[in-house]
């Protein structure tokens, strides 16, 4: 699986707005009628295919029949006398929900001048101007009728189309930076192909960090305690439970399977139904009322102060809106992510972190009210040798609130981990 089509796309989108006809602007009932069906300010009666919407600097490319939304930043070719060597290693910037490449704005060039080689960022399917495409779960392949096609709204896709970036680039190794749920993407590219990852940036990351085991511990003292007494006053009552236990041991496994099969189907079941539900017009319904009532609200929660952020930055959220079949996709992305069962030939994320032997740095803003900063913390414990940077006055996107502080935190530590053999470990990344 490869790109098959990178273009800029702003001539192709003047053509199409060439041949977009005139608004009928007698008909006063039909104008004032549109003007009443708005999503976070946005007209839902003059939505756009989404290359029509891009930037100059936007770049589409074709993957498994998504046209992907991305930017690309080189840096500067130039000598800076305040850097000796650079790494050469390409980033690629991962967004959160509901974000889009638009989120790396204020950092993909300095970003790309830290690294020597370019900053990659791309809106992965439901967010941004990346296509919507329709999935029906079902081949369309005579030749292989039972083969299921891959999800462009599942997290296995977004992993694929991150690797593949990698390639795209011309190079071997990439650093992934995610944000938010971007993280979880990260960490996920890394164990499918760590060969491919040369560090992780995890910013603000919305991945599940585990419990610490020191209230098992407690609790396993406690069991420990009470049997010692119960031994001691064991009578013939304990000795018939314990018979039974023992007989319990060799039907255990049984019944375990048994509770396995039982439970499977009804999960199966729980998730076509809500998939049903949300395919239906009462999800589309549902996603644009969200997405009116707390979208630009959820913005603000993000930032530890809501008055720095401007017009601009609204309108740099609020724009995939504009797009055809927005509502869909991220519906789409929502039965995905709540019916998806994932793989079931490995644990959890959270019980493999420990795996991770890359070079990892960890991000959080001090007052972030969406992924609390602890959270942060119990991360970097997780994760062996990894670094965890606290930026103060600060929410959930670093990257936009305190862009220059956001872009020291990545300097040091690419200059601590990778900075030791510049030109070698250029020379590597680059195929």
């Amino acid at each position: 699986m490869s790109f098959l089509i990178a273009r800029n796309s702003r001539d192709h989108a003047s053509e199409f707005k060439a041949s977009l006809p005139p608004p009928n602007a007698d008909d006063g009932h039909e104008v004032k009628r549109r003007r009443r069906w708005t999503v976070a300010g946005i007209d839902q009666n003059e939505l756009l295919d989404p290359e029509l919407l891009a930037d100059p600097d936007s770049r589409f490319a074709e993957f498994e029949g998504v046209h992907i939304h991305h930017k690309i930043y080189h840096h500067a070719e130039e000598p800076r006398d305040d850097r000796s060597g650079t790494i050469g290693i390409p980033m690629i910037l991962l967004h959160g929900f509901g974000a889009s490449v638009f989120s790396w704005s204020r950092v993909m060039k300095p970003l790309a001048e830290l690294t020597g080689s370019e900053a990659l960022s791309f809106d992965r399917p439901a967010f941004g101007l990346t296509s919507r495409v329709e999935y029906s779960g079902h081949s369309s392949s005579a030749a292989s009728p039972d083969a299921k096609p891959l999800n462009p709204y599942s997290m296995p896709f977004s992993v694929l189309a991150t690797l593949n970036f990698v390639h795209f680039l011309g190079a071997k190794q990439a650093i992934l930076v995610g944000h938010s749920a971007g993280a979880y993407v990260a960490v996920n590219a890394y164990f499918k192909d760590p060969e491919r990852v040369a560090a992780l940036i995890l910013v603000a990351p919305a991945i599940l960090a585990p419990v610490q085991k020191s209230a098992n511990k407690i609790s396993s003292k406690n069991k420990h305690s009470s049997e010692d007494s119960s031994d001691s006053i064991e009578n013939s009552v304990t000795k018939i439970l314990r018979a039974f236990l023992k007989f319990a041991q060799y039907i255990k496994q049984p019944l375990r399977l048994i509770v396995e099969v039982v439970a499977s189907v009804l999960t199966s079941l729980c998730r076509q139904t809500l998939s049903a539900i949300l395919r239906s017009a009462i999800g589309v319904i549902m996603i644009r009322t969200l997405m009116d009532k707390f979208g630009i609200a959820a913005v603000r929660a993000g930032w530890y102060d809501p008055k720095q952020i401007s017009e601009h930055i609204i309108e740099g959220y609020t724009k995939p809106l504009k797009a055809k079949n927005w509502d869909k996709a991220l519906l789409e992305f929502t039965v995905s992510l709540l019916t998806d069962p994932g793989s079931k030939m490995e644990p959890p994320l959270r019980k493999r972190l420990h795996q991770i032997s890359c070079p990892v740095l960890i991000i959080t803003g001090d007052t972030d009210r969406i992924v609390p900063a602890w959270n942060a913390k119990r991360l970097q414990r997780a994760i062996p040798g990894s670094y965890l940077e606290i930026i103060k006055n600060c929410g959930h996107l670093p990257q936009e609130e305190r862009a220059e502080e956001f872009i020291a935190v990545v300097d040091r530590f690419l200059k601590r981990t990778l900075g030791g053999s510049t030109q070698q470990l250029g020379e590597q990344a680059i195929a």
